[in-house]
């Protein structure tokens, strides 16, 4: 089976791509952070996150594989999805993409009421997300991937692909 991308000039509004995000955002305090090496060897980690407007922030050990790629790098991505969907459902997810460094301790203690101890021991990462896709078959439809850009605080759309087979 060949499957096709169309590219829709449907645009969508901020404030409906925004209100979806955080929804998104909200579905989970799971999420999986995607990092490359300086070697360009991908990584990924499963880890509990909180968001800051569309920034994704996250506590992990200064040493671990993840925390040397975003100090070495400075890029990386996260999706964020219900892991109880089911096939064939009406699924969703965000994905966000952006560049990460070291600077978000109060963003995460705010959510998770995270005490002194864990954030003396961690360091709290911050993605500045500068895109995102949006992945809400309820609210735009089966198969399509609707993708912005953050500019100044507010989702701008981008475009709009569908997946047909």
């Amino acid at each position: 089976m060949t499957v096709h991308t169309e590219r829709s000039a449907r645009r969508v509004a901020s404030a409906r791509l925004e209100r979806v995000a955080r929804r998104l955002l909200r579905a989970s305090t799971l999420c999986a952070l995607a990092t490359v090496s300086p070697g360009g060897r991908a990584h990924v980690n499963t880890m509990y996150f909180a968001s800051d407007a569309f920034d994704i922030v996250w506590i992990s050990a200064p040493d671990s594989r993840h925390s040397r790629n975003v100090r070495e790098r400075g890029t990386a991505a996260v999706a964020v999805f219900d892991s109880h969907q089911r096939w064939g459902g009406q699924d969703s997810g965000i994905q966000v993409f952006g560049r990460a460094a070291c600077d978000a301790t109060a963003a995460y203690a705010r959510r998770f009421r995270a005490g002194r101890d864990i954030t003396e021991r961690f360091r709290a990462y911050r993605l500045r997300t500068t895109r995102v896709k949006l992945f809400d078959e309820r609210e735009f439809g089966g198969a399509k991937f609707v993708v912005a850009r953050v500019r100044g605080g507010a989702l701008e759309w981008e475009v709009t692909e569908a997946y047909r087979g």
